[in-house]
């Protein structure tokens, strides 16, 4: 969102009409880029949630799948993209006298995309799925592993 602010001519009357589509203008880029959203919304929040931490070997990703086994998830790495998707079904019991007045479990398919912080193995990847917790490996490559660099320097002088 930019903080600039439109230049006016000094003494220049604006149209009411104007400054309403200027507002509404403001409100949509204000809505869609994410700001206006708050946390509590549902709707506002990325599934499944993750945490992605970097080790000196690896980079691991935790996501929370409630509900999911690990036959209900699928994962594909491309280029530096994981990508996490799945589909949490509804169990199917015929309840006719149901009738809800606050629903908020989610059913349906999801997918969600995550950029790496770094370049992994992908033929060593590994993943797990233990009681709604999805918890994958990702393996750095050689060339990401940090090492030890030797610094050479001047040695002193014997007199």
């Amino acid at each position: 969102m930019s903080s600039l602010i439109p230049w006016k001519k000094k003494g220049a009357l604006e149209h009411p009409v104007a400054s309403l589509r200027d507002e509404m203008n403001r409100l949509f880029d204000s809505f869609w880029s994410g700001e206006f959203l708050p946390e509590k919304f549902p709707f506002a929040r990325a599934f499944p949630s993750v945490d992605v931490t970097e080790t000196e070997d690896a980079v691991v990703v935790r996501a929370e799948v409630p509900g999911l086994e690990a036959k209900d998830v699928d994962l594909s790495i491309v280029g530096d993209v994981l990508t996490i998707s799945g589909e949490k079904k509804e169990e199917e019991k015929e309840e006719k006298e149901k009738n809800y007045t606050h629903r908020e479990v989610r059913y349906g398919s999801f997918s969600r995309s995550l950029q790496l912080p770094a370049s992994v193995d992908v033929e060593n990847v590994q993943a797990e799925c233990k009681k709604g917790v999805l918890t994958v490996t990702l393996p750095k490559t050689e060339k990401e592993k940090a090492r030890k660099i030797a610094v050479k320097g001047d040695s002193p002088e014997k007199k």
